[in-house]
């Protein structure tokens, strides 16, 4: 038998009530966004309040604006995630119901649809502020990864968006038919990759690390548009990297594609991730050799 580590018997529920009978859950995805908002306010505000770390004429605006900016970044982030995942995943099933769209609690959320409505909400509030928005975008980025850390460790104990089948000693016996059909012999427990893991290496503790230190050690924020740059770039090659172990989305696999490519050509190509992903990588490496010119 192959080495694998057998899933935690953690439950998706931290607790859960009854009132009017009617249940209450507070679910550990949940949690991991609150705390995820909470911890990345934090860090946006204190980056605000450290003249030092700024170039003439200061940050881009005060603790207040930065608070209010948070409702309106919350709401863009669901509208966007949701919106991004029916238009790229699961567009003809939503199509079919289009009333679906609205039961968010069923799942079903896009980083990238996310990060579009978090940009999108963010340009309307710098607008109408008249805030800088360039420079507001650098201190932003410095708050997302550890959304993003504590999301995807939220994800691997819901059992979600597992990884292809692996005969690494690290592999994960995830539970449920759908990550235990991988097509091997009866009897047989399959192991897979545990990409949220991955994920919550690369795009929270790797890439949060590097935003930290070049903002507080390296100046990045003198530097309109670099530590902006290096989330973009930094998120989308993590991503890049991890969808050749993530499983992707069962709407991509078909007998004749069982990698489950959105793009492909000859059996090559990228996934729906991957395809997302590298206009991210290119935005990020403009605005790093633009902040570098500067």
């Amino acid at each position: 038998m192959l080495a694998m580590i057998p899933f935690p018997e953690i439950s998706p529920e931290i607790f859960s009530i009854s009132l009017f009978g009617f249940d209450f859950a507070l679910r550990w995805y949940a949690l991991a966004y609150i705390v995820g908002i909470v911890i990345g306010w934090r860090i946006v505000v204190a980056a605000l309040k450290q003249p030092r770390l700024w170039a003439a004429p200061g940050a881009p605006m005060n603790a207040k604006q930065a608070e209010d900016l948070l409702t309106w970044l919350i709401v863009g982030v669901i509208l966007g995630g949701r919106l991004g995942y029916v238009l790229f995943y699961q567009f003809s099933d939503y199509l079919a119901r289009p009333a679906d769209i609205l039961k968010i609690w069923q799942g079903g959320m896009s980083f990238h649809g996310g990060m579009l409505g978090f940009i999108f909400a963010a340009w309307i509030f710098t607008g109408r502020q008249t805030i800088p928005r360039l420079t507001t975008s650098d201190v932003l980025v410095l708050g997302v990864w550890p959304g993003l850390l504590l999301g995807r460790i939220a994800n691997f104990i819901n059992a979600e968006l597992w990884g292809r089948p692996t005969d690494l000693p690290w592999g994960v016996a995830f539970p449920g038919y759908g990550a235990q059909d991988c097509g091997q012999a009866v009897a047989e427990i399959c192991a897979r990759h545990p990409s949220q893991l991955y994920e919550a290496l690369l795009e929270g503790v790797v890439l949060g690390t590097v935003l930290i230190w070049a903002a507080w050690k390296h100046g990045a924020l003198k530097r309109p548009g670099l530590t902006s740059g290096i989330f973009f770039a930094g998120y989308g090659l993590a991503r890049f990297l991890v969808e050749f172990a993530r499983q992707p989305d069962a709407q991509f696999i078909s007998e004749g594609n069982p990698l489950g490519l959105a793009l492909h050509v000859g059996g090559y190509g990228l996934t729906m991730g991957q395809l997302l992903s590298l206009p991210m990588i290119l935005l990020g490496a403009w605005l790093i050799a633009r902040a570098r010119r500067v």
